[in-house]
């Protein structure tokens, strides 16, 4: 209840006196009469409060609701305000009081009064109305007091508040950065996987596999990769005359069965089994995929004819293999087309890395990219260049 209201705006003559008492002929009536007086005579006036004699102890602090009453041009005019008691004089009854949530309208009104009786006019109820009718407030000055009055804990959340809204807008920043830099500047591959110089194992007749491989799926030249199970038939096919060739004679030599065993031509380690355990294949079928060992992998991508460009031999890239998180960096030695047929086709390139590839690696996925971008490099060559 302290509070006035309307603390928003000031008055335009705030700026040269504020709170001066004059002696105004009017009349406070209370509404709540159990603890005070029904009407009293004020003593003096200000747009901040008023004085006036009180029959009856008031108490410091209370707040009452009256009507303050003036006689101008044989009329009555009123307002409806709320009173704080700021002091009471025991021994002479002067009570004075503070005006509390004043409209704009009634501060008005208690300007012009005070204004015209300071300045010896006659008020007249026209001037009331005009004064009512225009506009006497203005927006509060601001005051730069550069934070002196804050404490250390409000200055310490406005300087976290400040960092923590840079760092936000760095943030920003970069990304919007990185994002035109990467639409820009950067080539991706469409596909990328690594790939290692190896041998194919094939099957050498139709039939079932049987693998024989440990858990390091490493083969020494010449040593046992797997079994292969065929039909007596398959094998004699194109070898049996006319008699040979009887009913009976070719069912019985369909129920044998003839094994045979693959090997390994290199001393490899097993990239990949095509053909699973027990399954049929036929004969020129992959079986397994063999890679030499102490052989280094190199990286083929694919790109589109619109990077055509970017991925020149002796291009420098950037390429992630999967499951890893460090970026190696590698060359391209050759570029091809997919189809040479169709102009509109993709662009494999061939990437023979920086540092060597283990030939685990072979089959996994890689993500390419090739930077056209200013580098630090770049820059510095630039800046020596220049002289700087």
């Amino acid at each position: 209840m302290n509070s006035q209201a309307n603390v928003n705006v000031v008055h335009e003559s705030e700026a040269q006196r504020q709170h001066a008492r004059v002696k105004i002929p009017a009349k406070l009536r209370f509404f709540n009469t159990d603890r005070t007086p029904t009407e009293a005579r004020v003593i003096d006036l200000s747009a901040g409060g008023l004085a006036f004699t009180s029959t009856q102890p008031l108490t410091v602090g209370e707040v009452h609701k009256g009507r303050l009453q003036f006689v101008i041009d044989n009329l009555g005019l009123a307002m409806d305000v709320e009173l704080q008691i700021r002091s009471y004089d025991r021994q002479t009854g002067r009570t004075g009081c503070q005006f509390q949530n004043l409209e704009p309208q009634d501060i008005s009104t208690l300007r012009h009064l005070i204004t015209s009786h300071l300045s010896g006019d006659i008020v007249t109820m026209g001037d009331v109305l005009a004064t009512l009718q225009r506009d006497n407030f203005t927006k509060a000055r601001k005051v730069k007091d550069g934070g002196s009055n804050m404490s250390a804990a409000g200055r310490l959340r406005a300087v976290v508040f400040s960092a923590g809204i840079f760092i936000v807008g760095l943030a920003a920043f970069g990304f919007i950065f990185k994002s035109v830099y990467g639409m820009y500047f950067v080539s991706h591959a469409q596909a990328g996987l690594v790939s290692v110089p190896g041998m194919n194992v094939t099957m050498p007749r139709d039939g079932t596999v049987q693998s024989l491989l440990k858990g390091d799926a490493i083969a020494a030249k010449g040593a046992p990769l797997a079994t292969f199970s065929t039909s007596m038939l398959d094998v004699l096919k194109g070898h049996l005359d006319e008699d040979q060739l009887q009913p009976a004679k070719v069912e019985e030599l369909f129920g044998k069965q003839m094994t045979g065993t693959l090997t390994s031509p290199c001393d490899c380690v097993v990239a990949q089994q095509m053909v699973a355990d027990g399954q049929y294949a036929n004969k020129g079928d992959v079986i397994f995929q063999l890679v030499p060992r102490g052989s280094l992998a190199n990286v083929e991508a694919r790109f589109t004819y619109r990077q055509f460009a970017d991925v020149r031999p002796g291009t420098p890239v950037s390429f992630q293999v999967a499951d890893e998180e460090q970026i190696r960096t590698g060359t391209i030695v050759s570029s091809t087309s997919l189809n040479s047929a169709d102009l509109s086709s993709d662009i494999r390139v061939q990437i023979r890395p920086d540092a060597p590839l283990d030939s685990t690696y072979a089959g996994r996925p890689v993500e390419v990219t090739s930077d056209r971008g200013p580098s630090l490099n770049w820059l510095i060559d630039k800046a020596m260049a220049a002289g700087l």
